[in-house]
């Protein structure tokens, strides 16, 4: 059963991520993550795993790399650096709290399923540990552009408030933040996962050599705003919260289906 955190100061901090150990994000979590405890461990990628979604690494053993105390390097997916932080580096005794990000660019709506951010995280819950995924949406008129002073001051009380509540179970907890500054950020709000219409492109070429090749190209999307939902929390300039759950059943669905197969 998943222990609940009552003293953060002495919380024992899991940080991983999907853009790997040298991302800036991770360096802002961990500052962050620093201002509440100081038992903080940071696992994260060699490189970077953007849209890993929840895959591991099966086929090929794993490396770790120590690159200072209680700072690894995984040659490995988000879901590896969360597993082997839990069942090896830290298996005697783990973490109260898994932060996974700050991912640049936000985890919204169906982006949930591709994110290594989201994964890591999950992975983390599946393990038995409070879990929170960060992730920081593009400034609103130049996706070049990042506002991590809203990071930096609102991340530590959502962070707090999250881990000290006093729900049981294996909590999982999406986390984006607005692409304005710190004091254009509206708020704080509690949303459910919202849902685009969305086409991606499959862009063909070939390289240098004549050999043709296929690449995942641009996402197209255009979401209606629905009311609390966390596509139109963000676009309002309000940081959303979502829990999220493992257990992908349709309820709905399911109850319905009682009788079709007898």
């Amino acid at each position: 059963m998943t222990r609940i955190v009552s003293d953060l100061s002495k919380a024992r901090v899991l940080l991983s991520n999907d853009d790997g150990i040298h991302a800036e994000g991770l360096a802002v979590l961990e500052d962050v993550a620093r201002t509440l405890s100081e038992d903080i461990w940071v696992v994260a990628p060699d490189v970077e795993q953007s849209a890993a979604s929840h895959s591991l690494t099966l086929r090929r053993p794993l490396r770790e790399r120590k690159l200072a105390d209680k700072r690894y390097s995984i040659d490995g997916t988000p879901t590896d650096c969360v597993l082997m932080a839990m069942k090896y580096l830290m298996k005697e005794q783990r973490p109260d709290l898994v932060l996974s990000g700050v991912n640049v660019g936000a985890n919204l709506g169906e982006d949930v399923i591709y994110s290594g951010t989201v994964a890591a995280a999950m992975e983390g819950a599946i393990l038995g540990t409070r879990s929170i995924a960060l992730s920081l949406r593009p400034d609103n008129r130049d996706d070049t552009l990042f506002h991590w002073d809203s990071v930096r001051r609102f991340a530590p009380d959502v962070i707090r408030k999250l881990a000290l509540w006093e729900e049981p179970g294996n909590l999982l907890f999406n986390v984006n933040f607005p692409g304005v500054p710190a004091d254009q950020v509206k708020g704080v709000k509690v949303c459910r996962q919202g849902h685009r219409d969305e086409e991606t492109t499959v862009v063909e070429g070939s390289d240098p050599g004549g050999r043709p090749y296929l690449w995942v190209g641009q996402f197209v999307s255009h979401h209606t705003s629905v009311p609390n939902a966390d596509l139109t929390a963000i676009a309002e300039d309000y940081i959303t919260v979502t829990p999220l759950k493992y257990d992908l059943t349709d309820q709905r669905v399911l109850e319905k289906m009682g009788r079709l197969f007898l």
